[in-house]
């Protein structure tokens, strides 16, 4: 738990720092191309010349940014969907229940790729057809938890006191679902983060000179025998973020689930 939070931790300090270091991001200095980690570049240089480390904390930023938006759409459509579909019932739950089954049909990424190529390459279309994929995990937890809920006696007495639809969703269904919610945006998080990656890593995500550890492992594969250090850092931080936010995710579903301590 301790080691997640700490990988998490440095990833909103670099996430932070990166503003600092843009220029160094995209100032390319010719002299320097793919030369290995030294004093004046920790990290090494690109085919650019450009500072990997300076990339490697834009790119920081951009996953976060890109993390934030996606999950924070998915979470807010998904749970209003879920919550409605739940605790109605009827036909609005048949609809979105359908809904829900036909994007479950497909492969989430294979659709993400679909979605990012019809709509185009760049940031607001990567963030639109990641949370058009990302809602269908918060909707169906959700939806699970408000027909779970909707007959305990709270609700019930609720519902007899006179209380709005909008009141009983807010204050007596939403509190009691917000512990799998918070799982779930832990596990969303870890995706998105893989989701962005592989659409930049394909040419459909964040476009140059901005940088991204998707595009950063794409461009660096053709030097792996000359230059391994440009795979290698955006990899490692790739890998590690996404270890800890699932690493997040198993702790937290334990610690809820009362299965083990903190």
């Amino acid at each position: 738990m301790r080691l997640a939070l700490a990988i998490l931790g440095l990833w909103l300090l670099a996430a932070a720092l990166g503003p600092w270091f843009q220029a160094s991001s995209v100032q390319v200095w010719l002299p320097g191309i793919l030369t290995a980690p030294d004093a004046s570049a920790w990290l090494g240089r690109d085919e650019l010349g450009r500072d990997v480390l300076a990339r490697l904390l834009a790119g920081a930023g951009t996953a976060l940014w890109v993390s934030l938006l996606v999950v924070g759409i998915s979470a807010s459509v998904g749970t209003t969907l879920g919550l409605a579909a739940g605790y109605w019932g009827g036909w609005l739950d048949r609809v979105i229940g359908r809904l829900i089954d036909v994007f479950l049909a497909f492969p989430g990424i294979l659709l993400a790729i679909a979605l990012a190529a019809a709509l185009g390459p760049g940031l607001d279309n990567l963030v639109l057809a990641l949370a058009l994929m990302g809602w269908v995990g918060f909707a169906r937890l959700a939806r699970a938890q408000a027909m779970s809920l909707r007959e305990r006696d709270h609700v019930q007495a609720a519902i007899a006191l006179g209380c709005s639809q909008r009141r009983i969703l807010i204050r007596h269904l939403l509190p009691l679902a917000l512990a799998p919610l918070l799982v779930e945006t832990s596990f969303s998080v870890a995706g998105v983060v893989v989701a962005e990656a592989g659409l930049s890593f394909l040419g459909l995500g964040v476009q140059p000179p901005a940088a991204s550890w998707g595009s950063m492992i794409r461009d660096g594969v053709r030097y792996m025998l000359t230059a391994p250090h440009l795979v290698l850092a955006p990899g490692v931080a790739l890998c590690l973020v996404v270890f800890a936010a699932n690493r997040l995710g198993d702790v937290l579903q334990d610690r809820l689930s009362g299965r083990s301590n903190w």
